[in-house]
């Protein structure tokens, strides 16, 4: 038996095997006497026993190629050498050919601060307006018939976000050159199923907690950043960016904890359920942009590039998921039931298409702390725009919290900016 044929049997048989096991254990009694507020706990545990389905076989697979040398042994360019080889093994043949982009360091000061400004702007209009439809899209349907509907299922909604950022950006890819892809694609799979896991806990939370306290426990979002960032890629950052950190981050919480908090209309309550998924949502949020700037330092794709090689495995899990649970029927005759519904969805993929391709962008050109910082401050301008739209009170204490933001993001650039000239200085130093 060729080697092509045993991976072949592995992948399919350990497939057949998960999907009875899966079947028979969220379709048993246990499962299915839940109370709402822990149900959460059920759906997240299925949609990983469905995602178990490719990455089990999948990690079963790699090890088998590894245990005969495959990758090394394999002669040939035939389809299925050629995919196992995409799959698993880095392209060394463009060693010498794919080169470090040109970062930050080799701009100009003026480059970058343009550069940087035009991705805060865009991202701010992509971000804060998938936010808004975020929380419409979880709210009741009214048909013309008079029959209401609340929409429940937030994987198929990570889904139809995903699906429209694949099609862009392969379409993209299609249309425009791009350099040789070197990175191994199962490389991907860790930070898309971080993206997906991160993507799902959002969705989740707001069944749970009210929009603004989901805001608020974003604020903190840098610290999480920066710790993660230790873990997964070993960064060392400077003392004055952990100052930064700290002060932008209690001033968000300031600001949030007395802006557009009017007792009259928080209507849903924190539960404890809703401050795990929260929790749960930082930490695979901060691990993904981690994980995506590792992968810009060591391999030099594109933002494009990645964009599409993420939310294609998104697709492959969510879609697998969607499919052995049933829930593509049930979501489409949503659809059919409540129109409005479909253009809600159109509307979202298209703002999270656009965030994620800005988003992919600033973290390849200024690293995931950056793209934290400017996602922080996104959350200042959804609640001035509340309280804009509605008329929420600002008290002292939001003030001053919006005053120790601004503080930290200048007291940020300054030491910056003294930190390079002082790297130049060195330099010159050394050359003479």
């Amino acid at each position: 038996m060729s080697p092509e044929t045993k991976i072949f049997s592995i992948f399919v048989s350990t497939t057949c095997l998960l999907l009875f096991i899966n079947k028979t254990i969220y379709s048993s009694e246990i499962f299915r006497n839940v109370s709402p507020e822990y149900s959460w706990i059920f759906n997240g545990f299925v949609n990983l026993l469905c995602y178990s389905t490719i990455l089990i076989p999948g990690y079963l697979a790699y090890r088998y190629f590894k245990k005969i040398n495959y990758l090394d042994k394999a002669v040939g360019n035939n389809c299925i050498i050629t995919i196992i080889r995409k799959c698993f093994q880095e392209d060394v043949t463009i060693e010498r050919i794919v080169s470090p982009p040109q970062t930050t360091s080799h701009r100009s000061d003026c480059d970058n601060a343009l550069r940087l400004l035009f991705y805060f702007v865009f991202l701010q209009i992509s971000l804060i307006s998938w936010s808004v439809l975020q929380e419409q899209i979880t709210h009741e349907y009214v048909n013309e018939k008079k029959e209401v509907g609340v929409f429940k299922d937030s994987q198929f909604l990570v889904f139809v976000n995903r699906i429209l950022s694949f099609t862009i950006s392969g379409i993209v890819i299609c249309l425009r050159w791009q350099p040789k892809h070197k990175c191994p694609m199962y490389k991907y799979v860790f930070c898309s199923l971080s993206n997906i896991l991160s993507s799902w806990c959002q969705y989740e939370a707001l069944k749970y907690v009210s929009f603004l306290h989901q805001v608020l426990a974003k604020a903190a979002k840098t610290i999480p950043v920066m710790i993660m960032g230790r873990i997964v890629s070993r960064t060392k950052y400077e003392s004055y960016e952990y100052i930064t950190a700290c002060v932008l981050s209690v001033g968000m919480l300031f600001f949030m904890c007395d802006t557009g908090n009017d007792k009259d209309t928080s209507t849903t309550i924190t539960t404890f359920s809703g401050a795990i998924l929260l929790c749960s949502y930082i930490a695979f949020d901060s691990f993904t942009t981690n994980w995506q700037g590792a992968l810009y330092n060591q391999y030099y794709m594109t933002p494009i590039q990645m964009m599409c090689a993420v939310n294609f495995f998104s697709c492959c899990f969510t879609a697998v998921s969607l499919f052995q649970q049933g829930s593509f029927i049930h979501s489409f005759n949503f659809m059919i039931k409540f129109p409005m519904f479909i253009v809600d969805c159109v509307m979202l993929s298209i703002c999270s298409a656009v965030g994620q391709l800005f988003i992919y962008s600033t973290i390849a050109d200024f690293g995931p702390l950056v793209f934290a910082i400017i996602s922080t401050i996104r959350q200042a301008f959804s609640v001035i725009m509340s309280c804009l739209l509605f008329h929420h009170e600002m008290h002292s204490l939001g003030i001053f919290g919006l005053f120790l933001v601004f503080f930290s993001l200048l007291f940020r650039i300054y030491f910056s900016h003294k930190s390079k000239v002082l790297r130049k200085l060195d330099q010159k130093t050394l050359l003479q």
